[in-house]
């Protein structure tokens, strides 16, 4: 069997699919033909070659007479022959027109070559009788050239849920924090086509440590203009946290993990909503095809409103949602969800002529576990309302700091506010920092890494201090469970908290939130809020100054 490998998408798509169907058949060889025709072709190569396929030359496939011929990219010039070619969608269904690269017009996305239908060679898998229905009235050639059967990439979707803890984890995403999930396909009425500003303002408007956010980008995006290209326009939200999502693997379990979905007429998105995830549609092409189930979704789902309130629009996403909103679409799109492998191996050895293995069909499998593609942050924008406290520190009891940060590589796209007398903001760097402007501009420098003994902590306390000389105060977890906060004027204060050990970032605010409304700082109770509702019980203890220590 030879695969045709074109572009990266239809590439991953056969990767995706094909080991479940020949697994442990020694009666099949696979050799992959790398056709370099499409304009999309960027990363193929490199894709077969980390995954170890035996590749041809596209040009070599003349010379030789394979059974059967599989692709999922419809757009292919297969040489004379008398072999079947198995079309496999690398998306849902033919719901989006695209540009034709044999003339000026678009087409019809999924369909093969007039010349291929012709030939009588083609087969086309469907996920639903809706697109025989449609190809047929498009294309009366594709008449009994459908083969119906289902989804694979779907089912998998849908019995990947239970695993969706572990992928959240695997991600980096906490157990308070939603996970919004930004999907966009490809062309100039895609979401980023239109909106590429979207991923910086977004992270600039959720606090960080109530929100993570993803991006999943069609694979033509990365092959058009390259992944330096693309990270150097995403600097800012990939500084400050972003999950990009490789192009291979990595998305569906991000799509899995998602709460809640920001996306446009791509596949990803008719994905996400037929699953179940809450959605928000941030842009809608007219290159959508009337009829079909992503067409649909338009009239289903709401719409972003990129000039209002970005936080208040993806929480009312989330809390409004109602389960089985999109069921609808699901059965537009999807026949007889949790068949598909089975059904696809079955058509597989008939076209190859050959008696299906007697092992069991094949089911869905839970999709491997991703590695996080997120960069730390190193610098925030930090808030701190505090209520409760006073100078003299009785003040309505137990006073509470609400901490909430913000990536301060996003500060362009929208900066945080604050309200009230006793909300202050400021800026807060990591040791890691490689702007020195932002760290010499910093009120609180953090130590990140390992946690060191206290006696190292405190040397790097006055060093820093002592380096910096505009910032007020500097922290450092300490091995065990509390931070060390050197002050200015030459005071440590050690927090401790009863919770989980944090980040010591939140250990620094409440520090600073206390500084700024003169509360007491020696033996303080202080209540630390973080991800909304989220409260921890910190206690603040004044240490004594350790002899021979230089003056901050």
């Amino acid at each position: 069997m030879v695969v045709a490998a074109r572009t990266v998408t239809s590439t991953v798509r056969v990767l995706e699919t094909l080991p479940s169907l020949l697994r442990d058949d020694h009666r099949v060889t696979v050799v992959f033909a790398y056709d370099p025709s499409s304009a999309f072709n960027d990363g193929v190569l490199d894709l077969l070659r980390a995954e170890g396929c035996r590749v041809m030359p596209w040009e070599q496939l003349g010379d030789i007479e394979p059974d059967l011929i599989l692709s999922a990219s419809e757009n292919i010039d297969v040489p004379d022959g008398d072999c079947p070619v198995l079309v496999l969608p690398h998306g849902v269904g033919f719901q989006k027109l695209v540009p034709d690269s044999r003339s000026a017009e678009s087409r019809l996305s999924g369909v093969v070559p007039d010349s291929l239908l012709e030939s009588g060679r083609a087969w086309l898998a469907v996920s639903h009788p809706a697109q025989e229905r449609q190809l047929l009235a498009a294309r009366p050639e594709t008449a009994g050239r459908t083969l119906l059967v289902g989804d694979p990439c779907f089912d998998e979707l849908v019995g990947s849920r239970p695993r969706r803890g572990a992928y959240r984890e695997a991600l980096g995403v906490d157990e308070h924090q939603r996970l919004v999930v930004i999907s966009s396909t490809w062309g100039p009425t895609s979401l980023l086509g239109r909106h590429p500003e979207l991923l910086p303002r977004l992270l600039a408007r959720l606090p960080a440590d109530e929100y993570r956010v993803g991006a999943i980008t069609h694979p033509n995006i990365w092959s058009a203009h390259g992944a330096w290209q693309l990270r150097t326009l995403q600097s800012a939200a990939l500084e400050a946290g972003l999950l990009l999502m490789p192009t291979v693997h990595a998305w569906r379990p991000a799509l899995v993990a998602a709460d809640v979905l920001l996306g446009d007429h791509g596949s990803v998105t008719l994905y996400g909503a037929s699953a179940g995830t809450p959605l928000l549609l941030a842009a809608f092409g007219d290159d959508a095809v009337p009829g079909t189930a992503a067409h649909e979704m338009a009239a289903l789902a709401p719409r972003l409103d990129l000039r209002g309130d970005l936080l208040r629009q993806v929480e009312d996403a989330v809390d409004r949602h109602t389960p089985g909103r999109y069921d609808g679409l699901a059965r537009q799109a999807f026949a007889d969800p949790g068949h598909a492998v089975a059904r696809l191996r079955s058509a597989l050895y008939r076209l190859l002529e050959l008696p299906e293995p007697s092992s069991p069909p094949p089911s869905p499998t839970m999709l491997p576990i991703p590695r996080s593609p997120a960069s730390p942050v190193t610098s925030w924008h930090v808030i701190t309302d505090v209520t409760g406290a006073g100078a003299g520190g009785g003040a309505g009891g137990v006073p509470t700091v609400t901490v909430r940060r913000f990536p301060a590589s996003v500060a362009a796209y929208g900066e945080p506010r604050t309200d009230g007398p006793a909300s202050f903001t400021h800026l807060a760097c990591g040791d890691d920092e490689r702007d020195h402007r932002l760290a010499e501009s910093a009120s609180v420098l953090v130590r990140r890494g390992p946690a060191p003994t206290s006696v190292a902590a405190l040397t790097w306390i006055e060093e820093t201090l002592a380096r910096l000389p505009g910032s007020l105060l500097a922290v450092s977890a300490v091995r065990g469970s509390c931070c060390l906060a050197g002050l200015r004027d030459g005071r440590t204060v050690e927090v401790a908290v009863t919770g989980p050990v944090l980040d010591p970032g939140l250990h620094a605010a409440l520090v600073y939130g206390l500084l700024r409304v003169g509360h007491p700082l020696d033996g303080a109770e202080v209540t630390l809020r973080t991800g909304g509702t989220r409260e921890e019980d910190a206690v603040l203890r004044l240490r004594p100054a350790r002899a021979g220590a230089p003056p901050a």
